[in-house]
C-alpha cells in the first residue's frame, strides 16, 4: 500500500474500532441522526410521488408541459364557413412549425340530445382529436379511450363520464353499449370507455367524440360552436417562442378574426410547488439533523473524557496532535456516516415496496411512478457526515488541548 494511503486508512481503521468498543453509547447516540436522515429521504422520495399525482391530474385537464392553446374567432357571427377557414389556417400553423403532437378540441362547446331509457337529455359534448389522449394523459375508468380508427366506424364512438354510464344503465367492456343520439335525425353510438371529463359537473352526463365523427354524423354545428381550439404539445423551453409566432401568424392568416395564442398546462404553478416542498423538507430535516449532532456531541465528550488517560498515553509514545484530533473526528464521522447508509436503505426499501394503491384514494391514480431520488439519497448521506464531522470538533479539539502529563496523571 502507498505510503499517503497508509495514514488514512489506518486513521479510519482505529476509529471504527473505537466505535465498536462503545458501540451501545453510539447506537443510543445515533437514533436522532438515523431518524433525522430516514425522514428526510423518505419524506423527499413521498414528496416526487406527490408532485407526479399533481402533475398527472393537472395534464389530464391542461395538458401536459408544455401545452398551448391557439383560438380563433370571427367578429361577427359564426358561420360554417368561418369556421372552416379558421382550422385550415390553425392546422397549417401547426404543420409549419412541425409540431408532432397537436390537435383541434371544443371543450364541452357542443350538446346533443341522448335518448337516455328515462327519456331524452340535452348532453354537453365535447369534440376531440386522437391525440387528445396522449396529450391529456386520458385515463379511462373502463373500456379505453377513443382512437384514429373510430372515425373510420359505422357508427359513432363515445367515451362518457359516469353520471352518462348510469343513465343509460350501466357500461360492460365485454358488450357493446348502444344509445341513441340526435332528435330528427337518430343516429346509434357505442360507448367504448368511461372516464371523468374536465370542466363539467361530474353528476351531469358528458361525453367525447371524435371530431372527424362529430362532423360526419353532424352532432356538432360549427355555426353554434364556432371553429374549435387548437392545442399543441411543444418543448418547454420553445414554449414562449412559439406563443409569439403563433399570436402573428395567424392573425395575420386571419384577417377579422379575434386570435389568441397562450399556454395552458399549469407550468410555473408547479414550480412554486415545488419550491415549497424542498424548503419544507430541509427544514424539518435541518431541525432534526441538529438536535441529532447535539446527541452525537454529547456522547463525543464524555468519551473523550473517559478517554483521557488513553490519549494522554498515545501522545507521550509520539502520537501528534494531528494524529489524535482526526482520530477522535473520524470516530464521530464514522458513526455518522453508518447511520446515513442505514437509514437511506431502509427509506429506499420502505419506498421502493410500499403500496401505493392500498393508501391512495379512489379515483386517484398514479401513472409513472419516479424512481427513489439519489439526490435525496445523497443528501442525506453527505448531511448525516456532515453532522458527525461539525459534532466532533468539540471533542476532538479537547482531546488535543489536554496535557500529556496531566492526561496521564488522570
Amino acid at each position: 500500500m502507498s505510503r499517503w494511503l497508509l495514514g488514512p486508512v489506518a486513521a479510519v481503521t482505529e476509529a471504527w474500532s473505537e466505535v465498536r468498543v462503545h458501540r451501545t453509547r453510539v447506537v443510543l447516540s445515533l437514533v436522532g441522526v438515523f431518524l433525522a436522515v430516514f425522514a428526510m429521504t423518505t419524506i423527499t422520495a413521498a414528496g416526487n410521488m406527490g408532485r407526479q399525482m399533481m402533475v398527472e391530474s393537472t395534464e389530464r385537464s391542461s395538458g401536459r408541459a408544455a401545452t398551448l392553446q391557439v383560438s380563433a374567432s370571427p367578429a361577427g357571427p359564426p358561420t360554417a364557413q368561418s369556421a372552416a377557414t379558421a382550422v385550415e389556417a390553425l392546422r397549417a400553423a401547426a404543420d409549419r412549425h412541425e409540431v408532432a403532437w397537436w390537435g383541434f378540441v371544443s371543450q364541452g362547446s357542443g350538446q346533443v340530445t341522448v335518448r337516455f331509457p328515462t327519456g331524452a337529455q340535452l348532453v354537453s359534448f365535447s369534440s376531440v382529436d386522437p391525440s387528445y389522449d396522449t396529450m391529456h394523459r386520458a385515463l379511462t375508468e373502463q373500456g379505453r379511450f377513443l382512437t384514429a380508427s373510430d372515425g373510420e366506424a359505422f357508427s359513432p364512438r363515445l367515451v362518457v363520464n359516469r353520471a352518462f354510464a348510469d343513465s343509460m344503465g350501466g357500461f360492460d367492456e365485454r358488450t357493446p353499449s348502444t344509445v341513441v343520439l340526435g332528435g330528427d335525425r337518430p343516429v346509434t353510438a357505442t360507448v367504448v370507455g368511461v372516464m371523468e371529463v374536465p370542466y363539467s359537473d361530474p353528476s351531469m352526463p358528458a361525453a367525447y367524440v371524435l371530431n372527424s365523427a362529430a362532423q360526419a354524423w353532424g352532432l356538432v354545428d360549427p355555426a353554434m360552436t364556432g371553429p374549435p381550439t387548437l392545442e399543441l404539445w411543444v418543448p418547454d423551453a420553445d414554449a414562449e417562442a412559439l406563443v409569439a409566432a403563433l399570436q402573428t401568424e395567424v392573425q395575420a392568416s386571419l384577417p377579422g378574426y379575434y386570435v389568441g395564442a397562450y399556454r395552458s398546462d399549469a407550468g410555473d404553478a408547479l414550480g412554486t410547488v415545488d419550491a415549497v416542498l424542498a424548503y419544507g423538507v430541509r427544514g424539518v430535516g435541518v431541525f432534526a439533523l441538529v438536535l441529532g449532532g447535539i446527541g452525537v456531541l454529547n456522547v463525543g465528550l464524555v468519551t473523550v473524557r473517559q478517554r483521557i488517560r488513553e490519549i494522554g498515553v498515545r501522545r507521550s509514545f509520539g502520537a501528534t496532535g494531528g494524529r489524535v484530533f482526526f482520530a477522535v473526528l473520524l470516530e464521530s464521522v464514522a458513526a455518522t456516516f453508518v447511520a446515513g447508509v442505514l437509514a437511506v436503505g431502509l427509506s429506499v426499501l420502505l419506498v421502493s415496496n410500499f403500496p401505493l394503491e392500498a393508501v391512495l384514494p379512489t379515483g386517484t391514480t398514479l401513472e409513472d411512478v419516479p424512481p427513489f431520488p439519489v439526490s435525496a439519497a445523497l443528501e442525506g448521506l453527505l448531511a448525516a457526515t456532515a453532522v458527525g464531522a461539525l459534532a466532533g470538533i468539540v471533542p476532538a479539539t479537547m482531546a488535543v488541548r489536554a496535557k500529556v502529563i496531566d492526561a496521564i496523571r488522570y
